[in-house]
């Protein structure tokens, strides 16, 4: 079959399956991604995936349920928009949050403690119309949906299905193909910034458009990369 992604279709699908209890790899504009929607997904997420103890999982989410469940002063919801309105750019957004919002508090306590930390949250925001798609569905039936790149640790991002270790692939319950993802050039996966302190929490794509807009508009000087 030929012709245009059925970006809505393959949302849904992929969202039946993750409410389901499985597992899926999902095109981000920031590479692919693997995500649970139960606690024992996001067990098996974590064990395959090899990941250090101590991480956590991120979130996905679209503008309203970032508006909805972090706590944010308007300065940093003026930085935010910014980035992910104005620059339409993605970003993985740290902030406190509100622990009694219904996507929250229905969640499994091994999920919820393995997802945030001192009530802040990470989540993915602004990462292609995919992203949007899915996190609409989560939103509509307050279901969160948690994860992070598909690949084990330690590897670096998958842009492409192909490219993604067979063991990660072999635990997905469903896999949507959108072919090559459009921030390869920067071969990482989203920028996390700690909207409370400003701190850089990981150094991914468009940091350096970020670190601009932060310091043009904003006043606000983040660090650069420490060189390899």
């Amino acid at each position: 079959m030929t012709g245009r992604y059925d970006i809505e279709g393959d949302a849904e699908r992929a969202f039946a399956v993750l409410r389901d209890g499985g597992i899926a790899i999902l095109p981000m504009d920031v590479g692919y991604s693997l995500i649970g929607g139960s606690a024992d997904a996001l067990r098996r997420i974590f064990a395959t995936k090899r990941r250090a103890a101590g991480k956590l999982n991120a979130m996905l989410g679209d503008a309203q349920m970032q508006q909805d469940l972090h706590i944010l002063d308007d300065r940093a919801r003026d930085v935010l928009d910014a980035i992910t309105v104005d620059a339409d750019l993605p970003l993985g957004v740290i902030a406190p949050c509100r622990m009694d919002h219904p996507l929250l508090a229905a969640m499994d306590p091994q999920a919820l403690a393995a997802s945030t930390s001192d009530d802040t949250l990470c989540m993915l925001v602004n990462a292609g119309a995919f992203h949007a798609a899915i996190c609409r569905h989560s939103r509509e039936a307050t279901h969160p949906l948690f994860g992070s790149s598909a690949n084990l640790s330690l590897t670096g991002t998958k842009f492409r299905v192909e490219d993604i270790e067979p063991e990660i692939r072999d635990i997905a319950d469903i896999v949507i193909d959108h072919g090559l993802r459009k921030y390869h050039p920067y071969k990482a996966s989203s920028t996390l910034l700690d909207l409370s302190t400003y701190e850089v929490v990981r150094y991914g794509s468009c940091f350096e458009i970020i670190a601009d807009i932060l310091q043009r508009q904003f006043d606000i000087q983040l660090p650069p990369p420490t060189p390899a």
